[in-house]
């Protein structure tokens, strides 16, 4: 029997501005614009890629019943968190200090071996989605 893959290739944001958000993500975040279809006055679709990236996240207006702001903590993977922060922060996003976990808890600064999955740092969309950002294969050649 051969395996079925299941791969995750979009997920809705919910906004409340699809302009001001699709400019947040294209001009602050560099996500690529994929798609930005229109039918009618109650239904817009505009899908957007992270650099990289084999999923992508779409907003619009007509497509989820979620809240705005009420998405969190939905991962993007870098493999230089102090090149992420500097290019987020030059961009104008207001991001978070890296920071990782120990058994007491939230730390701040880099994890002191900086192995994958251990640095982290985070951003919120204009409509407050959160946004964590995770580093991984930063020593792989």
């Amino acid at each position: 029997m051969t395996q079925m893959d299941w791969k995750l290739e979009l997920v809705i944001v919910p906004v409340t501005d699809v302009d001001r958000a699709k400019k947040f993500y294209t001009e602050q975040l560099g996500f690529a614009e994929d798609v930005d279809h229109r039918a009618g006055d109650s239904f817009r679709v505009v899908q957007l890629t992270p650099p990289g990236s084999a999923c992508s996240i779409t907003i619009g207006t007509g497509l989820t019943t979620a809240p705005p702001g009420s998405y969190q903590g939905t991962h993007l993977v870098v493999n230089d968190i102090e090149a992420a922060h500097a290019e987020l922060a030059g961009r104008g996003v207001e991001v978070s200090e890296p920071f990782h976990f120990t058994p007491e808890g939230k730390r701040p600064g880099l994890a002191p071996a900086r192995g994958d999955y251990e640095t982290f740092l985070s951003f919120e969309d204009p409509d407050g989605n959160g946004w964590t950002v995770q580093e991984v294969g930063r020593t792989a050649s």
